[in-house]
Order: structure tokens, then C-alpha cells, then sequence
């Protein structure tokens, strides 16, 4: 992030919570939600979680792995979006209409529109399970459902994706040479694209540098500082793990020519807690990767073969799971505790500053009777520079945002420096008293 404004606050900004306004940007409206998992016996009531995530933190998007009702019900008039999923298991099944039909009967229509639900996903990571039933069954399930929801008048609200494990990939490094598995490119892939086109549905996969990490390439999956990896094709080097992931997808659909559909990261994350001697795993280096995710997916920047562009981003997960199967690392992705308390701070717990927007003055005062500091943007600073400013504080769900829109008090004299000292004054002054 460019160092724009003269405030000892400013270089918190990185850390904190970004929501970039999809009008300013290419992609996907960027914003950051949760995967809520259940395998666990301690996990709190669905309700108080919903209200949880609504009223103290900057979480506004969920993702769940079923359509369980208690959760549904509980997220009703939360205004937070949510994502439901249909298991692998039933997908035959789904790939007939009458059972998509009381599919949606079931687990959809009890609950919109009271509950946002925005997007199903017809299983997870499918191609991976190697299952012929389950891949050949998947993209006739996608379609049917879609027809069910058609049916229903809801296509239009709530769209039909499956998210991918990047074995999909034959190849994948340099990001260039990205390549779906040949076998399944054209015979699966390519008519879900096509789907997922037809609909504006997005392509949604799992990247996790957690597990594709070494001692020796650690820094290059936390977005430290590190030599990179230079692409001969391209030409292009690049600083983190996650990237050339999402670019090496990126080639891979530019292969079959569809990389106009937009990508979406269904999980992402760190565990805080590993087995004994497993390097790269605790709570710091858990909210190192989580923090710069945040930053790196909400800051325009993209990639190098998908610049200026932000992503929807999922983070795995809301909670440790203690009764997920396998290694210490699977039952200690969480990012809250059973009592909500965060397992470690990456900036997604709302500050107490209600109505601090409000209270902000827009005059330039350093009075020393009340101490107040006022954010001015360095002379010579460029729109885009400042714009990104603006994104990033209304991100934190400031009402200072509301304010600067058109029709709104604020909203002139309309210029992006003006609207950008008035956003960031209201970031400044609430994070300035607490």
C-alpha cells in the first residue's frame, strides 16, 4: 500500500480488513468470508455465532459445508451472505429434477429470503475424490439445480459453483505452464465452464501454501521478503505461493479459453497448532499468513497475469474443529476459539468506535486543548493511490463511507482527495479513541 497519508496510523492499514468496492476494480466484489465447519462437539448455538459475526466483527460472507436448518434459521436477517453446499454423495441424485426440485423445496425456500443465500455448491474438491459416478454426475447435478432454482424465480440471486483442489492441475509451475489434467479438461471441466459462464458463476478453488510449503520455501508462502520465482514465458516474477496458484488456474482456464470467469478462493488458511516438531505452524506464524492474505486479496493489486483485481476470499476456518480425522494441523485451522475469542488477532474483530464517522469534523485542527489530529494526503499523490485508501477504510464498515456516496452530505465538493480525507479522518479518530 502506498504511504499516502502523514499519520503514524497509516501503516496499520495493511493489516486490517479490506473490502474494495467492485466499481473501482476489475473481479469480483472483493470481500473476506469464513468457512464454518461443525466437526466438533464444543462448537457455541448457531445463533449466537450469527450474532457474533454480525455485530462484532467485519465478517460478512459464509460459507457453509451443508444446509444444516439450525444454521440457516440463525443467520436470518443478519444480512450476511451465505454459502450452502450439497454433499458429494447425493450429487446422483441431484442430477434428477424431482430431487433437485425437493432439494431446493427443503433447503433453500424455508429460508430465503429472510437468510441471504447466495450461492450453492454442488460438492467439494469432487474430480479429486477419483470417483467416476461422482465426476461424470457433477456437472449434469449443477445443471439440474439450476433448473430447480429457475423454476423457483432465484436463479438470479443465488448462483451454482463447486470448488476445485488444485490436483486439478497437470501443471503448475511456472504459473504460466497452469494445465488442467488432460482427460478431465475437456470432458469435465470444459462443460462446467461453460455452466459456470452461461450463469456468471464464478470458478471456485482451494489454494492452501500451508501445504505445498517447506522449510526452504516458507517465506515465499507467508508473502515475506524472498529472491521470488521467476516465469521464463512471461517474464514475470513472483513474491508469494498463493499467486502463482491463482495464476497458474488462471493459465489453465486461458488454456481452454475461458478466462473471462472470474475466481473466486473457497478456502485458504493456517493452522495455529501442528504435531510435535512440525516446522512452520503456530499461532504467530497462523495470523502472519492470515493478516497478509487479507491485505494481499483486498489491495487491487492481483497478480502478475491478473492485475488491478481483487478476490472473494474464504478463509478456512471459523473455528478449530476437534473432531476432524488426521493430523493436530486439520483440527486447528480456526481463527476463534469456542467462547469467540480469537486464537490470535488478524483485524476482523470490530473496533468499538460506533458513530465515530459521525463525530468527524471535517476541519484540519491540531489544537493542543483536545489533542485531535487530522489525516492530510501527501501533495502529489495519485486518484488510484488515493482510491485505495477510501477501499480499504470502508472495508471496516465506517459510516464515513455513507457519507461520501452521492445524495449524501459529504458526497461534495466530489473529488477522490476530498473523499479521502474525510474516510480516513473517521478511521484515524475512532482508532485514535477506542
Amino acid at each position: 500500500m502506498d504511504k499516502v497519508f502523514n499519520t503514524p496510523l497509516a501503516h496499520l492499514l495493511g493489516a486490517l480488513l479490506v473490502l474494495l468496492a467492485p466499481i473501482f476494480l476489475q473481479g469480483v466484489e472483493g470481500t473476506i468470508g469464513v468457512n464454518y465447519g461443525t466437526v466438533a462437539d464444543d462448537l457455541p448455538p448457531p445463533v449466537q455465532v450469527a450474532s457474533f459475526l454480525r455485530d462484532s466483527t467485519f465478517i460478512r460472507r459464509v460459507r457453509l459445508f451443508d444446509a444444516n436448518p439450525e444454521i440457516l434459521k440463525a443467520f436470518a436477517r443478519t444480512g450476511i451472505s451465505v454459502t450452502v453446499n450439497v454433499p458429494n454423495d447425493l450429487i446422483p441424485q441431484l442430477t434428477m429434477l424431482s430431487f433437485a426440485q425437493q432439494w431446493v423445496e427443503i433447503n433453500v425456500l424455508p429460508y430465503v429470503p429472510a437468510t441471504n443465500i447466495v450461492r450453492i455448491l454442488v460438492g467439494n474438491e469432487v474430480i479429486s475424490t477419483a470417483n467416476k459416478l461422482l465426476i461424470v454426475s457433477l456437472v449434469p447435478a449443477m445443471e439440474t439445480l439450476q433448473a430447480a432454482l429457475v423454476e423457483k424465480s432465484l436463479d438470479r440471486h443465488i448462483r451454482i459453483s463447486t470448488p476445485h483442489f488444485l490436483g486439478i492441475l497437470s501443471n503448475s509451475s511456472p504459473p504460466s505452464t497452469g494445465k488442467f489434467r488432460p482427460g478431465y479438461d475437456i470432458h469435465v471441466l470444459k462443460p462446467l465452464l461453460e455452466f459456470l459462464r452461461a450463469t456468471n458463476s464464478p470458478f471456485m478453488i482451494n489454494p492452501y501454501p500451508f501445504f505445498d510449503s517447506s522449510d526452504n520455501t516458507l517465506d515465499y508462502a507467508l508473502f515475506r521478503p524472498n529472491p521470488g520465482v521467476f516465469d521464463e514465458t512471461t517474464q514475470l516474477t513472483y513474491t508469494n505461493m498463493l499467486d502463482a496458484q491463482l495464476d497458474a488456474v488462471f493459465s489453465a482456464l486461458k488454456l481452454l479459453d475461458f478466462e473471462d470467469i472470474e475466481i473466486v478462493i473457497a478456502e485458504t488458511g493456517w493452522p495455529s497448532r501442528g504435531d510435535p516438531g512440525q516446522a512452520g505452524v503456530d499461532t504467530g506464524i497462523a495470523a502472519e499468513y492470515n493478516k497478509k492474505l487479507i491485505q494481499h486479496v483486498m489491495s487491487g493489486i492481483g497478480t502478475p497475469l491478473m492485475p488491478n483485481r481483487t478476490f472473494e476470499t474464504y478463509i478456512f476456518a471459523l473455528f478449530n474443529e476437534d473432531l476432524k480425522p488426521g493430523p493436530t494441523c486439520e483440527r486447528n485451522f480456526g481463527l476463534f476459539k469456542p467462547d469467540m475469542t480469537p486464537v490470535y488477532d488478524i483485524g476482523i474483530v470490530h473496533p468499538r468506535v460506533a458513530n465515530a464517522a459521525a463525530n468527524t469534523d471535517h476541519s484540519h485542527t491540531n489544537s493542543r486543548t483536545n489533542l485531535k489530529k487530522w489525516c492530510l494526503s501527501k501533495p502529489g499523490t495519485s486518484k488510484e493511490a488515493l482510491q485505495r485508501n477510501i477501499n480499504y477504510v470502508c472495508g471496516l464498515g465506517f459510516d464515513a463511507c455513507r457519507q461520501i456516496q452521492y445524495g449524501s452530505p459529504c458526497f461534495l465538493p466530489n473529488v477522490v482527495r476530498a473523499h479521502t480525507m474525510y474516510a480516513m479522518n473517521a478511521y484515524y479518530q475512532a482508532s485514535s479513541n477506542p
